[in-house]
C-alpha cells in the first residue's frame, strides 16, 4: 500500500491570512499523524506565502512519521534549509519564483549536470531524494543517471483527463512506472490527485510508494472533517 504524505501548505496560508497562529499549523500536522497519514510535506517558497522557514524547524521538532520537504534547489535558503533539517525526504522541484503552484517536472536531459551534485549533497547528509518528473520515458531515463533515490510523477495531466478517459490518461504513468522500476526507481506521485481519481491510479501503477496531497484533502476536510478525510483517502490506497 502506498504511503499518504498530507501536505500542509493551504493550513499555512490560511493561518497566514489574519497574522496569527490559528489554525496551529504544528497542531493540524500532528493531527494529521494521530488520524493516519504516515507522513506530512511542506513546500516553502521565498516569498513565504504559506509555508514559513521557521514552520520547518517547528515541524521537524515534533514530526514523528516521514518528514518530506519540496522546493526549488536552485534556491540557496532552500537548500540551506532543508540541510539544516535533515528530512526524510526533499523533493526536488523545478518551480519557477512567484509561481503559483508545480506546473512541470525537470528536464532532467537539459539539467542533468546540475543534478546530479545537488543530489549527491542532499544524500552526502542522509536525506534521501525525490525529483519531480513528468511520465515521459526520455525524463524518466536521464532521472535514474543523476543518481537519485526516487522520482515523483507529476499528474496534473492524468488528473484532469481523468473524466474524459481514464485509460488513456493513466497510459503513459504505466510505463514511466514500470520503466522506473526496471531502473531501480522508487516512485511517488502527486497533484490534483483526489478522492475521484486516487483508486484508480494506485491501482494501476506498479511500485507506488507514496502519494502527497494537499489541496484536495485540505478542500475535502472543509465539508467531511480532518480525521474522516485522512481516513477516506487512506481507503484510496487499499487496493
Amino acid at each position: 500500500m502506498a504511503h499518504l504524505s498530507v501536505n500542509i501548505n493551504k493550513i499555512a496560508t490560511l493561518r497566514n491570512s489574519r497574522g496569527g497562529n490559528n489554525p496551529d499549523l504544528v497542531k493540524v500536522a500532528l493531527d494529521c499523524e494521530r488520524f493516519g497519514a504516515q507522513g506530512i510535506t511542506v513546500h516553502p517558497r521565498p516569498d513565504e506565502r504559506h509555508i514559513r522557514y521557521q514552520d520547518v524547524f517547528d515541524l521537524k521538532a515534533v514530526i514523528k512519521t516521514e518528514f518530506n520537504i519540496e522546493g526549488n534547489p536552485t534556491e540557496q535558503k532552500f537548500v540551506d534549509l532543508v540541510l539544516a533539517n535533515k528530512p526524510a525526504q526533499v523533493t526536488l522541484v523545478p518551480d519557477a519564483e512567484g509561481q503559483l503552484t508545480s506546473n512541470h517536472g525537470w528536464d532532467t536531459i537539459k539539467h542533468q549536470g546540475y543534478l546530479k551534485d545537488i543530489i549527491a549533497k542532499f544524500q552526502s547528509a542522509g536525506i534521501r531524494v525525490s525529483i519531480f518528473v513528468d511520465p515521459d520515458n526520455k525524463m524518466v531515463e536521464a532521472a535514474a543517471s543523476t543518481g537519485t533515490d526516487r522520482i515523483e510523477l507529476y499528474t496534473e495531466a492524468y488528473a484532469s483527463q481523468y473524466h474524459s478517459g481514464k485509460e488513456a490518461a493513466i497510459k503513459p504513468y504505466i510505463e514511466a512506472s514500470n520503466l522506473a522500476a526496471e531502473l531501480g526507481l522508487g516512485l511517488n506521485a502527486g497533484h490534483d490527485l483526489d478522492l475521484h481519481n486516487l483508486k484508480y491510479f494506485a491501482q494501476q501503477i506498479p511500485g507506488l510508494l507514496e502519494v502527497s496531497i494537499g489541496h484536495a484533502l485540505i478542500s475535502d476536510a472543509l465539508y467531511l472533517g480532518l480525521e474522516n478525510t485522512i481516513q477516506m483517502y487512506l481507503r484510496q490506497l487499499t487496493l
